[in-house]
């Protein structure tokens, strides 16, 4: 089952940008949580502790498709090198605002800082990939591998960051994202090889918004609805841990979460499909539906585990699908801003959902913010099955037949 990502990883570069991208994208899962967890425990509120995780999502899914704009016309290296540098900047002044018990303003603006630079390191590491690999059925063992990637880290990310903030201070969990991202920025932008060429803009020729496309659009809704549910799920899985008197379980319940995700991630994409991505994105939103159901079964840290396992099943496949639907519907000259886009999808419902939820729980306990999982799931499977023919219409089917093999190395892409 492993042969085909050794076949992929044996490419010239590969391994190298691969495990710095890895590296340079655990804030992704460490700063929310982080963040959730330091306010809660310094200013004893989950509903400023969501806010603040909200604006700093918000802003992140603002900014990152500029950033990507830039980064395909100007180079990966030029744009986020100094990018990083603000990163760690805004990092450091959260941590410090917080330690002195300051204004939630400060708090606030230090999140639009950190969310305004950071960009989407799996978008850029999946665009190196597109530019290295021309046959489509290694593209989708490679966005696969990625996906597998980005659950580990939410496997590695939310136990390292509940550790730290529970057992050394509640700070200290945002102190090993700031040292990721440096180091694992700095590692993958000195790798120029792999880097994919800067396309600049012909002067008076006008590019084509990538959001103009139908399917597109399609796919920042429904992403908007998945990450509402992550969001809601990792606010209501701290305080459900907190109410069951084991605050300092929920990072490990959720690494359940991306265990399982990261599981069928890996099985899938050993697998090379032939029937229509876009059928396939809409059975695993359906599938991530029912899994999402069965939080109202919830009762006990070990059933949430167990429930969290199941539905982490249908997240990874889910995303990989909608990754790869992105390089049928944009030019392979946008593909970083297009893979972004879906990306701050994500991340703007990870920022509803988390909001939400907190200010629910405030005020009736954990399970409201399960309720909040269970609707955005439903949400987005109405989203899904209303929008199949725009779907349908805007995506070629990616096979790995030959006759699919054009349409795929024109927009090469990922979850």
């Amino acid at each position: 089952m492993l042969q085909p990502y050794r076949q992929i990883l044996a490419r010239p570069g590969a391994l190298a940008f691969s495990s710095a991208g890895v590296l340079a994208r655990m804030p992704m899962s460490m700063v929310g949580i982080g963040i959730v967890l330091m306010v809660s425990d310094l200013y004893g509120s989950y509903g400023l502790a969501g806010r603040i995780s909200a604006v700093y999502v918000i802003t992140h899914a603002i900014c990152s498709p500029p950033l990507a704009r830039l980064v395909d016309q100007r180079g990966q290296a030029r744009v986020m090198r100094p990018a990083i540098g603000v990163t760690v900047l805004g990092l450091a002044g959260l941590i410090g605002a917080a330690l002195v018990h300051a204004s939630p303003w400060l708090l606030y603006a230090a999140a639009v800082v950190i969310g305004a630079s950071i960009g989407s390191v799996g978008a850029l590491v999946r665009a190196r990939w597109s530019h290295a690999l021309r046959d489509p059925r290694d593209i989708h063992t490679a966005y696969s591998l990625e996906s597998a990637l980005d659950e580990l880290v939410f496997i590695v990310g939310p136990v390292l960051a509940t550790v730290l903030a529970t057992s050394v201070q509640p700070t200290a969990g945002l102190v090993v994202p700031m040292v990721a991202v440096t180091v694992g920025g700095l590692l993958l932008f000195a790798q120029r090889g792999t880097e994919p060429p800067s396309t600049r803009r012909e002067p008076g020729v006008r590019r084509r918004h990538v959001m103009r496309s139908g399917g597109m659009i399609v796919l920042a809704v429904v992403f908007v609805c998945m990450g509402a549910i992550f969001g809601a799920t990792d606010v209501a899985t701290v305080a459900f841990a907190e109410e069951q008197g084991h605050k300092g379980a929920a990072g490990a319940i959720l690494a359940v979460f991306a265990a399982g995700s990261m599981l069928s991630g890996i099985g899938y994409g050993a697998r090379h499909w032939v029937s229509p991505l876009w059928r396939r994105f809409a059975l695993g939103m359906v599938a991530l539906a029912v899994g999402a159901s069965l939080f109202f079964l919830v009762t006990s840290l070990a059933a949430l585990a167990g429930v969290m396992f199941v539905a982490g099943f249908a997240i990874a496949p889910t995303l990989i699908n909608g990754n790869g639907l992105v390089q049928d519907l944009v030019p392979k000259d946008q593909l970083t801003e297009g893979l972004t886009w879906v990306g701050t999808s994500l991340g703007f419902g990870v920022s509803f959902g988390s909001s939400i939820s907190g200010a629910l729980i405030d005020r009736d306990g954990s399970h409201s913010g399960f309720l909040v999982v269970v609707v955005a799931a439903v949400l987005a499977v109405l989203a899904t099955v209303a929008s199949l023919r725009t779907l349908r219409a805007g995506a070629e089917p990616v096979p790995p037949a030959p006759r699919a093999a054009p349409t795929t190395q024109a927009d090469p892409s990922h979850g």
